[in-house]
């Protein structure tokens, strides 16, 4: 089956793989719903879904920060898919962090989030969709009259965690990225709603070619890394929400695992300081005498934070000297602590 510039094989029944080289699993070993895939004639591979690792797929798995794989040698992606976000026709807004598995990663071709009509490879497919090419956030829709694209500077490979922030009203777009300054976008054409009906894909997509994706920017492989604190909202008087039904419910997944490191392993707490973590909060708790966001800072000795206080009394003024402080004290009283009148 080809279009102008793409091609696949569409398979018989009783095999898979790009060229249609694999014998089936006919004899399914892998557990609950797990995607079989034939590595030779005699050996299957489980490809686990949502939820569940092991070689067979027989482990449960507490998902709450997912890591993705990109493409793997069979040529899956893996992916999450969430119900169909409702209402995004004429306004939503998202937000979204992001870890890159390595630097190499963000040089590659990597599909971070998609819905849309599935490709008939028609220029008015509608579809929203975000990525990463070469270094750089690719924010692309088309509302059937025409593609819009922003792209972002390239991202700052020194940050552990990227932020992003985008939204659409009408056809008018936006995209912040990090520090980034925001850029903007109107897209082609007339037409201002977006008709989306596929499921929201995050980290890769379901379907096994990338060429099924509507044509426009077709991201060749999946996200390798952690997305996390995906929200949205389609109103601005709205609460940013999870995607998902229930809220933050997946479907369906496949190859997804839990991302390894707590948000404390991305942070290095000095002096004695230690990490606490509350959710997507995550912040040092210093021993007394420092302070700062890595408790990096000493903390003076006329500081409140000081440990035991100074004790300049009446509206007295702390003043540090090279060893201990003294008292400034305010007209109409003296003493060492400005405790007289």
């Amino acid at each position: 089956v080809s279009d102008a510039e793409n091609w696949y094989c569409e398979c018989p029944k009783l095999y898979t793989g790009k060229l249609c080289q694999f014998a089936t699993c006919d004899e399914n070993p892998c557990g609950n719903g797990a995607t079989c895939f034939p590595k030779s004639r005699r050996d299957a591979v489980c490809l686990c879904p949502y939820g569940r690792s092991g070689i067979l797929c027989s482990d449960a798995i507490h998902i709450t920060q997912p890591s993705f794989s990109g493409t793997d040698v069979f040529g899956y992606t893996s992916f999450l898919a969430y119900s169909t976000i409702q209402n995004i026709t004429l306004y939503y807004e998202f937000r979204l962090k992001f870890q890159l598995a390595n630097h190499h990663s963000a040089l590659q071709d990597n599909l971070i989030f998609f819905t849309g009509q599935k490709g008939q490879g028609l220029s008015g497919d509608d579809f929203l969709e975000l990525g990463l090419r070469n270094g750089r956030v690719v924010y692309t829709y088309n509302l059937g009259s025409g593609t819009a694209t922003i792209i972002s500077k390239p991202l700052d490979l020194t940050l552990n965690i990227h932020v992003i922030h985008l939204g659409r009203n009408l056809q008018k777009g936006w995209l912040k990225v990090d520090d980034q300054k925001n850029k903007t976008v109107t897209s082609p054409g007339r037409l201002v709603g977006l008709n989306v009906f596929s499921q929201f894909y995050l980290g890769g997509y379901r379907e096994y070619t990338p060429e099924l994706l509507p044509k426009g920017p077709r991201f060749k492989n999946g996200f390798q890394g952690c997305i996390f604190d995906v929200q949205v909202r389609t109103s601005i008087s709205q609460r940013f929400k999870s995607p998902g039904t229930p809220e933050g419910h997946p479907n369906s997944g496949r190859s997804v695992g839990q991302c390894k490191d707590s948000p404390c392993s991305l942070i290095k707490c000095r002096n004695g300081g230690k990490c606490i973590e509350s959710g997507s909060t995550v912040y040092c708790d210093c021993l007394t005498g420092w302070k700062g966001a890595f408790c990096t800072e000493i903390v003076s000795v006329c500081e409140p934070e000081h440990d035991p206080p100074h004790l300049c009394k009446q509206g007295g003024t702390c003043v540090p000297l090279p060893n201990g402080y003294r008292c400034h004290c305010p007209l109409g009283t003296t003493g060492t602590y400005c405790e007289q009148g």
